[in-house]
């Protein structure tokens, strides 16, 4: 049996648990038919018995000199009309009257009757006589002063209980019979269903299938998260975990998972798209929500989660240093056109006017007014390389004059160059190329580094103020790849340190922003 296929296994375990029902429901059925059957044989036994005993003329006979010629004739009749086995007539002492064995007349009663005749109460069971084992009653018989003088007893054989009971059974049988078909027939459907249900699987196939489903599932990086149609969480991997901290066991509602409502939205679909770029914690992640669907029947949904923290890191890295290097070959670019006017100077002979142009240069070189009012070198250079980017793209980038940030004043620059690197990388794609003056105000304090960021671009559409915030929001067509996480981690970064940014419209987009 242990090598029997699944479906042999399920068909006899059903048929046996179908055997085991129908007996059993036999076999209770048999035996209240059988006590009802006692029962009833009982009760018309002893009204027979209480009829012969209530008699006037069996009364009567007790009091003749030979009662048993008048009692005899009586009781054989009663036996005759009644269907009864026996009807037997006995006096106080327990001496028959009246037996269907006339030979037993005169004789004692085979089995006890005295409890009847002193309690002057009817009874009722089963017993083995002379007849053989019947189902009887008795009943005391009084005299006109109330006075027990006899007893009546009548029988039926337990062989015409066995032959009703008998009688009986084929219905039963043919019951069951019926009833063990139509469980072979659910027993064989239910089997075909389940093998439907299990491909044909075996079930060591089907072990070992999620042996390597759980392998698979825990032993790649991307995180699975899977959701079914009412939103509860049916797996989470391992990846998913690390990914997510602690989301919950399986059978969690969506509405209880630890996010945000940004992820919260992508994981049930109110935001749809592919690559959708979310911020959890530290975490920049890029999710995909795919349906999920079984024999044409969609079942569930599939969350794929991939960590692009520090690829999105190194992408801004990679920009600043772009940046740098753009303002390094802007400023030799125009240092190299310097030169070339002194060298012209000098072959005219203009020798003062050389040194003049030469005196003048030096002292309003931006980088100089820049490196002045910014001490911290770090963001002097952030600000001097979106100066060049600005320049190159058109527009004018200018530092504030209540701009002030002393040397070590920053500890650790990087928020200060995350959040002042994206707000002014956001004003310069506000103007997309038009011509156009960018305000930058860093200043430092107590409280921490406050920065004002202005373009005189079109400014921000109201209903937007906001939503500019949300990781993944963007204006530009382009929606995959860093688009809409410059202002999302500028807002993370002020928010982790316990500062703000908000923006308002002032003829353009005027960013602010504190970062403790």
């Amino acid at each position: 049996m242990t090598n029997a296929s699944l479906g042999t296994q399920l068909f006899v375990l059903q048929m046996v648990i179908v055997l085991l029902a129908v007996g059993g429901t036999a076999a209770v059925w048999a035996g209240h038919t059988r006590t009802q059957l006692n029962l009833r044989y009982q009760q018309r036994a002893l009204a027979i018995a209480e009829s012969v005993a209530g008699m006037p003329q069996v009364r009567a006979a007790f009091n003749t000199k030979n009662p048993e010629k008048v009692l005899q004739p009586l009781a054989v009749s009663v036996q005759q009309s009644t269907g009864a086995d026996y009807v037997v007539i006995a006096n106080r002492e327990q001496t028959r009257y009246a037996h269907p064995n006339s030979t037993l007349i005169g004789r004692k009663l085979s089995t006890d009757g005295s409890g009847v005749i002193e309690s002057g109460r009817t009874w009722v069971g089963t017993e083995t006589g002379t007849v053989g084992t019947t189902v009887r009653g008795k009943a005391p018989i009084f005299d006109e002063y109330g006075i027990v003088i006899g007893l009546t007893s009548v029988g039926v054989l337990e062989a015409t209980v066995h032959g009703e009971l008998s009688d009986a059974l084929p219905p039963l049988l043919w019951t069951a019979f019926a009833v063990l078909l139509a469980g072979s027939a659910a027993a064989a459907l239910i089997t075909a269903r389940v093998r439907r249900q299990t491909f044909g699987l075996e079930p060591r196939e089907i072990a070992a299938l999620l042996e390597q489903r759980e392998g698979v599932l825990h032993g790649v990086k991307v995180g699975v998260l899977a959701l079914d149609l009412t939103g509860r969480v049916t797996l989470v991997n391992d990846a998913a975990h690390e990914l997510l901290g602690e989301v919950g066991d399986v059978g969690t509602d969506l509405t209880q998972l630890p996010v945000s409502e940004r992820m919260r939205d992508v994981l049930g679909g109110a935001d749809p798209g592919e690559d959708r770029i979310v911020l959890h914690g530290e975490r920049v992640l890029v999710l995909n929500r795919t349906p999920v669907s079984v024999r044409g029947q969609q079942r569930g949904w599939v969350i794929t989660l991939r960590d692009r923290t520090e690829l999105v890191r190194l992408a801004r890295d990679l920009d600043d240093a772009s940046s740098a290097t753009d303002a390094l070959r802007a400023q030799a670019h125009e240092f190299a056109n310097r030169m070339h006017t002194v060298v012209g100077l000098l072959e005219l002979g203009e020798h003062d006017a050389a040194v003049a142009f030469i005196t003048r240069t030096t002292r309003s070189t931006y980088a100089l007014d820049i490196r002045d009012r910014v001490q911290d070198p770090t963001l002097a250079a952030l600000l001097l390389a979106k100066s060049a980017e600005a320049a190159e793209r058109g527009a004018t980038l200018v530092l504030a004059d209540d701009s002030d940030v002393p040397d070590g004043r920053l500890g650790d620059p990087q928020d200060a160059v995350l959040v002042v690197g994206n707000l002014v990388a956001n004003a310069i794609d506000a103007l997309d190329g038009a011509a156009g003056t960018i305000e930058v105000s860093v200043r430092a304090d107590e409280s921490g580094l406050h920065v004002r960021v202005g373009d005189s671009g079109p400014g921000i559409t109201p209903g937007l103020v906001e939503e500019v915030f949300r990781e993944g929001f963007t204006t530009k067509a382009a929606r995959s790849g860093q688009r809409g996480l410059g202002l999302a981690l500028t807002r993370q970064a002020c928010m982790r340190r316990g500062g703000w940014v908000n923006v308002r419209n002032e003829g353009g987009a005027v960013f602010t922003a504190l970062l403790p």
